[in-house]
Formats: C-alpha cells, structure tokens, sequence
C-alpha cells in the first residue's frame, strides 16, 4: 500500500461580511509527508487555525482544498483526530467515559468493557489514568488537555491535528505537555499538524515551519526545513549555532511581515 502525503492545494478561504467578502487565506499550498511533524506558525489572525479547520473538515475551502489518499476532504474523519486550545471536554461525563466516547466510534465491536479498558490504556499513556473517575470541572487545565490527547489518540488517527493546544496552560505545564506530545510523536511517527505563534514550541517539536504572511489573503510565506538533530531536548537551545541561526530566519521573517512586530510571537 502506498501512503501518500497530504496535500494541502490553493487553499482559498473567504468570508462575507458586513462590509463585503473578506479574503482570510488566498492559494496556500504545502505537501505533508507521512510521519512529519509540521508547524503553522504566525502572527495571530493570519488564518493558521482556518487552515487547520478546512483540514480538519470543520470548514470547508471556498477554492482548492485538502487531499488524503487522492480523495478531497470536506467533513470531519476518523484518520484525523483534532486538539484545540480549550479540551472541549463533556462536563457531564467523567474523564474515562470522555476517551470511551471516542473509542466507541473506531471500535463499535468491541463490548462496553474493552471499550473502557482501551480508553483507560490511553488515559494511562498520557499520564493520567488515576483521573479516569473524575469530572473535568474537578481537573487543572493542564489533566483536561492531556484527556483531550488522549481522546484524540484514541481514535488511533493517521494525523494529529493540534490547533494551539499549549496556548491556555502556564510555562511549566506548557512545557510538560510539550514534551508529552513530541514523546508520543516519537514512538508512532504519526503525521502532525500543529498550529502555533510561539516560535520555540515550533523549533523544539517541528521536522518543518510554515510561517504565513499576515492576513487578509495570508499565504506561505516562507517553508523552513528545521535541521536540528533528534531526539531534542530543551537545553539544546541554549549556545546552539543550528538554534540560533534558524530563530533568528523566523523573527527576521515576522519582523519582515508585521509592522508591530509582538514580542509575544518570539517568546
């Protein structure tokens, strides 16, 4: 069987408001190879979540679209399983019946017990099986997302779709959940699509950064191939020349393409 990539072609995404037709992405275009780790990275309302969205199946491209397998993508699938910002959790159930929900929709076969202990295995995986009994309002921020991984795993997804996934949680939790994900990455090599404005997230997890020009009509602005060796570890950023060098590509490009250039996006 050949795995083909995912194909990402003249993206075009418009909106109608009230003022006339908005134009939020105009002809993105990327290829992800199987097993790649990429990351969306730009200034916040460039349109990276809209392209995660169209990929997900959650929106649909006004031009072009989104190919897997050679067939184009318009609604949401089992083979892409979608972390957002907030864990979207189900209030009303507990953490174990939450990644059950789940399972349930790949493995229908299998009895209410299976389908439990499978959800538990992937509760455990990420860490947090000794919640599986509690409610979300009862978990910090950081247990709920690491469920909502878990819940996303559990569909047992040819990609991850991770839509800023870090970006609600304080550093040291970031920086837990970070290394959770690129340790999960590493021993099933899934396809990754992250999208992020932090460029150190982006430089520690990614194979690839796509930085987008600002918006409207926000495009590839620039493809960076990230040539750090793995497996990484956070103290490789301090004194690394390879580092350096590719932080320094990525402020010059945000700098390039904003004229109020955050220091947000380079923390």
């Amino acid at each position: 069987m050949i795995i083909r990539p995912l194909e990402i072609t003249s993206l075009t995404k418009e909106f109608t408001t009230p003022t006339g037709k908005h134009v939020a992405v105009k002809d993105f275009s990327i290829k992800v190879q199987p097993g790649e780790f990429v990351s969306l990275l730009g200034h916040s309302g460039c349109g990276k979540s809209t392209v995660l969205s169209i990929v997900a199946g959650l929106q649909q491209a006004t031009f072009g679209g989104v190919v897997i397998d050679g067939t184009e993508v318009t609604t949401p699938g089992l083979e892409r399983g979608v972390v957002f910002q907030s864990p979207s959790l189900l209030p009303w159930m507990t953490a174990l019946e939450n990644v059950a929900l789940a399972v349930r929709q790949v493995h229908s076969a299998l009895t209410g017990r299976q389908q439990r202990d499978l959800a538990m295995r992937y509760l455990s995986l990420t860490g947090v099986g000794e919640f599986a009994s509690q409610w979300p309002a009862e978990l910090s921020q950081g247990t709920q997302q690491r469920i909502a991984i878990a819940r996303a795993l559990s569909l047992e997804p040819r990609f991850l779709l991770l839509d800023e996934p870090f970006g609600m949680l304080d550093s040291m939790t970031r920086f837990e959940l970070q290394d959770l994900v690129l340790e999960l990455w590493e021993k099933d090599r899934r396809t990754v699509m992250l999208v992020t404005h932090d460029i150190d997230e982006a430089l520690y997890l990614s194979d690839r950064i796509v930085l987008m020009t600002d918006g409207p009509e926000a495009r590839v602005g620039l493809d960076l191939a990230i040539t750090l060796p793995r497996p990484r570890e956070r103290r490789m950023a301090a004194g690394n020349p390879e580092y350096m060098r590719l932080r320094g590509d990525v402020i010059r490009f945000l700098e390039h393409h904003s004229k109020q250039f955050s220091g947000e996006v380079a923390a």
